[in-house]
């Protein structure tokens, strides 16, 4: 039972990543053929550097965090010594998706109401609410991902179970007796 939960949490997680990667790459899509369609230059701000940083990275942390947890080729030692830069570089890209939503709001806001930005325009408002809210949002998160209380306690049976499968992946499968 406790295989399946953790197979279900892999795919269930998994899945979550795969979506938001699409969104992502969607989004970048969009933003491309939007600046080739206005004539504007590709990749000259702050805003879109940090963002396709924060995004290389985080495919980087995907495909490296399947390649430790997910397959078994990794040994118990090699994922633990893995797993406390898996939480800082989720954390990290935490804070580089935040600063990066952060960037393009203000140079949205620089862009369609410069002029009238200080005079409490309904946009502006409604952009710093936002930005109000996603740093609200990465505060919680981190706070959340670092506290002990909020973590799932380390099941000895499905390490046992890891553990056990790698053994038998890489020797020959017992035959029945």
């Amino acid at each position: 039972v406790c295989r399946v939960m953790e197979g279900m949490w892999w795919l269930v997680t998994g899945s979550q990543v795969l979506g938001l990667a699409c969104v992502v790459i969607t989004g970048l899509v969009a933003v491309f053929d939007f600046h080739s369609s206005a004539q504007i230059s590709h990749m000259y701000s702050l805003h879109s550097w940090c963002g396709m940083l924060t995004f290389v990275l985080f495919l980087l942390q995907w495909i490296l965090g399947m390649a430790f947890f997910l397959f078994p080729w990794a040994s118990a030692p090699l994922r633990s010594c893995y797993l406390p830069l898996h939480v800082f570089f989720g954390l990290l890209l935490l804070a580089m998706s935040v600063a990066s939503c952060l960037l393009g709001i203000i140079e949205k806001l620089l862009f369609s109401i410069t002029s009238t930005y200080s005079e409490f325009t309904s946009e502006g408002i409604l952009a710093n609410v936002l930005g109000l809210l996603l740093v609200a949002f990465g505060v919680t998160v981190g706070y959340v991902v670092t506290k002990e209380d909020f973590r799932r306690p380390p099941n000895p049976e499905e390490e046992a179970l890891s553990v056990h499968f790698k053994t038998l992946s890489e020797e020959e499968i017992p035959s029945s007796p």
